[in-house]
């Protein structure tokens, strides 16, 4: 029986069964048999479960942050901030559910459409199967399954095995906002639940966020069926002549370290230019020194250990690797356990796999550039396409970053690691397919029904 250990104590908070693959297969099964009593319910009804949800969500607010904390290692300033946000997808998907809604279609601009009425409708594709990580235990499986109730979809979660504690009580929160119990199945594991999960053919829908490398293997046998994959990325920032420097070195400490950089859309390479470049590292090294580390239930904490010890190894692997083909260290570097100092690179190329791969850790990469442009085609030079950032005044260069950067989104005087819960939220390339953000995944959850009536 896998037990879930606390990254910082390394103690066991609680130990969970794995499911064998029968309870995957009946899980599913119990999934598939409310499918029509979920797609025939109100509206008004799933907007209502959605929203007391919400209000549940807000009244457990400190204990739910606690368990992320204690589950997940992520330091309490961050996890309370995860909560408030859930709190809000769950609202906007509830806001959703009210305005599923299909057009009418004009038959008559075809000549073969005279006299009669056309009109399409949103329905419901089925059984939604998602595979969330460790990182954010609670708002991203919010956002697999707070637009699945609202689209009429039940579904079956397979949370990270490191972080399971937060979506069973998030399922216990909604069995008690009033979704059926069957709507919402949980199966705990790895690889084979996952496999179990994906291949069964009365799954409509995989939504995975996760590793290119499992994408690539889910798309090989999703055959018809919908996916959406959201696969991290390598954000870069580019920091322009006129830029806010006080402004861009703060927002891209927190955007290169906030939870150990073991987010999507973490800062890993940050382009400075050359005329402002000493003015800016001396500014960063100087904040990041100051950022605390420790105990992630203190709320003064601004880093905390990785969510396993071989996660920092990995990381001060790369870490070496790199120094090895020539960069240098300019901060941290170090690990002790589970914790991986926050680490600041220089002379680094693009062959380094600090720069061409997702570090997932607290290692940002600062590189000088002279002219904007080829700080641009820096920026784009990589497999991912998540999102980026440009701090400028200029909003022709702006719009310029807007034209060029082949990603996601673009950030403008801003971290790219900003993310509100409403917006569409994905990433090109090997970023992944589709986006998240309740309006848009509810769009991948449904599917047109065309109604024609011969008057």
């Amino acid at each position: 029986m896998p037990a879930i250990i606390n990254p910082y104590t390394q103690q066991v908070i609680e130990t969970i069964p794995e499911a064998t693959e029968a309870e995957v297969r009946a899980a599913i099964g119990r999934a598939q048999a409310i499918a029509p009593q979920l797609a025939a319910m109100p509206a008004y009804r799933r907007a209502q479960i959605l929203t007391r949800t919400a209000d549940l969500i807000e009244s457990q607010s400190q204990s739910l942050a606690e368990l992320m904390a204690s589950e997940s290692a992520k330091p309490m300033r961050y996890a309370k901030g995860e909560v408030n946000r859930a709190v809000e997808t769950f609202t906007f998907a509830a806001e959703e559910a009210r305005r599923i809604h299909g057009e009418t279609v004009p038959l008559d601009a075809a000549k073969g459409g005279l006299g009669k009425i056309g009109y399409y409708v949103r329905v419901p594709v089925g059984v939604v199967a998602a595979i969330t990580p460790f990182n954010f235990p609670l708002n991203l499986v919010a956002h697999k399954i707070a637009p699945a109730i609202a689209a009429g979809c039940p579904i079956v979660l397979k949370p990270a095995p490191t972080t399971p504690l937060t979506s069973i009580r998030l399922r216990d929160l909604m069995l008690e906002a009033g979704l059926p119990d069957e709507a919402f199945e949980i199966v705990v594991g790895d690889a084979d639940v996952g496999r179990w999960l994906t291949t069964d053919p009365r799954i409509a829908m995989i939504s995975f966020t996760g590793s290119p490398p499992v994408a690539h293997a889910i798309s090989q046998v999703a055959g018809l069926r919908r996916t959406a994959f959201e696969l991290g990325g390598n954000a870069a920032t580019i920091i322009e002549p006129d830029a806010n420097l006080e402004d861009a070195v703060q927002r891209c400490v927190v955007g290169s370290f906030a939870y150990s950089g073991q987010v999507c859309i973490s800062i890993q390479r940050i382009y400075v230019h050359r005329s402002r470049y000493e003015a800016f590292r001396t500014q960063f090294l100087e904040r990041t020194a100051r950022l605390a580390q420790g105990d992630p239930l203190r709320d003064a904490t601004e880093i905390g250990p990785m969510i396993t010890e071989s996660a920092a190894q990995r990381v001060e692997a790369w870490v070496q690797e790199a120094v090895e083909q020539g960069a240098s260290i300019s901060f941290g570097g170090q690990r002790q356990g589970a914790m991986m100092m926050p680490t600041v690179l220089e002379n680094v190329s693009t062959e380094m796999k600090v720069m061409r791969e997702e570090v997932f850790g607290p290692v940002v990469n600062l590189i000088p550039y002279d002219d904007f442009d080829e700080a641009l085609a820096a920026a784009d030079d990589s497999a991912f396409g998540l999102q980026a950032g440009i701090f400028t005044n200029d909003l022709a260069k702006a719009m310029r970053a807007v034209n060029r950067l082949n990603v996601g989104g673009v950030i403008i005087n801003d971290s790219p690691t900003f993310r509100v819960d409403h917006m569409p939220y994905g990433g090109n390339k090997n970023s992944g397919v589709g986006r998240e953000g309740p309006h848009f995944a509810i769009e991948d959850m449904t599917t047109l029904k065309m109604v024609v009536i011969n008057t």
